[in-house]
């Protein structure tokens, strides 16, 4: 997929739908936050990232840097939009000139590179979209089934998969995620890690037998993980829906 035009068109419509919503309305799926709240956010992230890509950050003190060079919030709802687009232009020019096997800090451990800010930048601004719309009382706009099933993707093995050092990780049951649509499929452990719920990718699914299932399309899918809504049907065991439904409803 061009993530990088997906990343623009997604922050583009999602700017736009910001322009023309009340600052103080509620954004259902973050409760904390306002619309004008959401619309800071993703503009602030946009410019942490670009920063961290072009100072070669590499290390929590970088981090701390980018930190304290971020701009301070502005007052309105206008200059915040006058921000967010050059915001948005930084990270992409960032992340056109960059490959993504080149390192760089991320929050996630296991994967201190460009390639996992490209990722993360795709599904942070697609679903922040999702946000904007719902904010804003409008039908959710589609998500292209490639751009889903790589929102499920990242959800599986990053957004429900992180584990303290020091840990351990207790199976409750393995579940199916099934795409009707497009035939994929995401076979997962569920479980828990001390009282923190934790879903990993099943890395051997040959032959495991599944205690539920759920079925969707590849959007209404991401959108479930994501817990931005969808429509999907989930049977199974009891206690397997109840360990999936722990880990879903955690949020991201």
């Amino acid at each position: 997929m061009n993530r990088l035009a997906i990343i623009d068109a997604e922050s583009r419509r999602f700017a736009e739908v910001l322009s023309a919503t009340p600052p103080g309305a509620p954004c259902p799926t973050c409760p904390d936050w306002t619309a004008s709240d959401l619309l800071w956010h993703l503009t602030a992230v946009q410019l942490f990232w670009a920063a961290v890509l072009f100072r070669n950050v590499t290390s929590d003190d970088g981090v701390a840097a980018v930190e304290r060079s971020r701009p301070s919030r502005p007052d309105s709802i206008a200059d915040m939009l006058a921000l967010r687009e050059p915001a948005t232009a930084r990270l992409l020019t960032e992340l056109s000139r960059l490959d993504d096997a080149e390192p760089r800090w991320s929050w996630w451990p296991p994967d201190q590179t460009v390639g996992f800010t490209r990722r993360m930048q795709t599904y942070e601004a697609t679903m922040h979209r999702v946000d904007a719309e719902l904010a804003a009382g409008l039908p959710i706009g589609a998500l292209a089934a490639d751009v889903a099933a790589g929102a499920v993707d990242h959800a599986v093995d990053v957004m429900w998969a992180w584990q303290p050092d020091g840990s351990q990780y207790e199976r409750a049951a393995v579940v199916e995620l099934i795409a009707i649509d497009t035939g994929q499929r995401w076979q997962v452990d569920v479980g828990a890690t001390g009282a923190r719920p934790r879903a990993v990718r099943n890395p051997d699914p040959q032959g495991v037998l599944t205690s539920a299932a759920v079925r969707g399309t590849a959007a209404d899918l991401a959108l479930w993980a994501w817990n931005r809504g969808g429509s999907v049907e989930a049977s199974g065991e009891p206690h397997a829906l109840r360990a999936l439904d722990a880990v879903v409803s955690r949020g991201m």
